[in-house]
């Protein structure tokens, strides 16, 4: 692998649906071919405050996120260098002392609700991605994911919805919109955007192995 790495951002509010735009995309091509990194897995480390102060963090600001630890990774996989992705421990509201080694493929899927809203990390991608659901949809999915996985209360998930969750999307996550490429309603049930997307993907793939050959 000598050509650089494609890269495609994966944008939208929470529940919206990237996780599973970003399994349809790799479904179409082999596990080898493409590395997905959440953005997520970089929120800051919070070990060096105490664990009630963890509690009032928002993690839908983009002051959450450690993009310069983000966007290093991202230039090293670029640069085919293996790194280190953290790994973030929600129960402990810090990242974890466990880190996961990655390799680089030939294509880079960078997901997060705020993964446009840099634009250090928006001039990386060759293709950028948003997907758009309606609030409804988006604040059911993140009930079932937060309770189910995260252990959370109900009461608790409404809450942090309505006073954290939905203004930071309004003035953060829905107008990095602007930048998307390509804005897929509906997320992974719109097949159509996706075939678009799988498309384009195979064409860059091509085109580089035609200039290794």
């Amino acid at each position: 692998m000598t050509e650089k790495p494609v890269v495609i951002g994966v944008a939208g509010g929470s529940g919206s649906g990237k996780t599973s735009v970003t399994r349809s995309i790799c479904e179409r091509f082999q596990d080898k071919t493409i590395l997905v990194i959440e953005q997520d897995y970089y929120y800051k480390d919070q070990s060096h405050l105490p664990f009630e102060e963890r509690l009032n963090t928002n993690y839908d600001h983009p002051l959450a996120f450690d993009n310069d630890l983000l966007i290093s990774h991202i230039h090293d996989l670029l640069d085919h260098k293996t790194i280190q992705k953290p790994v973030y421990d929600y129960k402990m509201h810090t990242r974890s002392n466990e880190v996961v080694s990655v390799q680089p493929k030939e294509v880079i899927i960078l997901e997060g609700i705020l993964i446009l809203e840099d634009p250090r990390l928006v001039d990386l991608m060759d293709i950028k991605v948003y997907v758009d659901t309606d609030a409804d949809v988006r604040i059911i999915r993140r009930l079932s994911r937060d309770i189910k996985e995260r252990g959370r209360t109900l009461d608790s998930v409404i809450e942090q919805y309505e006073n954290i969750v939905r203004p930071m999307h309004l003035q953060f996550v829905e107008p990095t919109k602007r930048y998307a490429d390509i804005i897929i309603p509906e997320g992974g049930q719109n097949h159509v955007a996706i075939d678009i997307m799988a498309t384009k993907v195979e064409k860059i793939l091509s085109r580089n192995q035609q200039k290794i050959n």
